[in-house]
């Protein structure tokens, strides 16, 4: 069965895509730590980051820096923090939070944001690759 990242690849569930390319997709995610979290997928559908093969491994860090970049340049932060954990969902995905102290990666606080915010936030992000 695919997972909710692989319907949100083909276009079957909608998101807040901030970026694309052939292999990989970044969207907000829809249960923020912070304004701006953004997930970092890759399309090809495995469960466990280091099952990824070492090219699809490595595009996918090159690709969450990329967004990364673009994201520091979006929202305000001392720094963009970088997390894989994997239990919620069985396809790798790199989390990517905007931070201003430790407490903003512990995935314990989260955020809400209206459908209007969520769609500023991820054209802003495009605008900055």
């Amino acid at each position: 069965m695919a997972s909710i990242f692989t319907k949100i690849i083909n276009r079957e569930i909608p998101a807040n895509i901030v970026a694309e390319d052939d292999n990989f997709i970044a969207f907000l995610d829809i249960n923020p730590n912070a304004k701006g979290h953004t997930l970092c997928v890759p399309k090809k559908e495995v469960n466990k980051i280091f099952d990824l093969d070492e090219e699809t491994y490595n595009g996918l860090m090159t690709f969450s820096r990329k967004v990364a970049l673009a994201l520091r340049k979006t929202i305000p932060c001392e720094r963009i923090g970088m997390s894989v954990i994997g239990l919620e969902v069985p396809h790798v995905h790199v989390h990517l939070i905007p931070l201003n102290r430790m407490a903003d990666i512990q995935f314990k606080k989260k955020i809400s944001l209206t459908n209007e915010e969520f769609e500023e936030v991820a054209k802003a992000i495009s605008e900055n690759l």
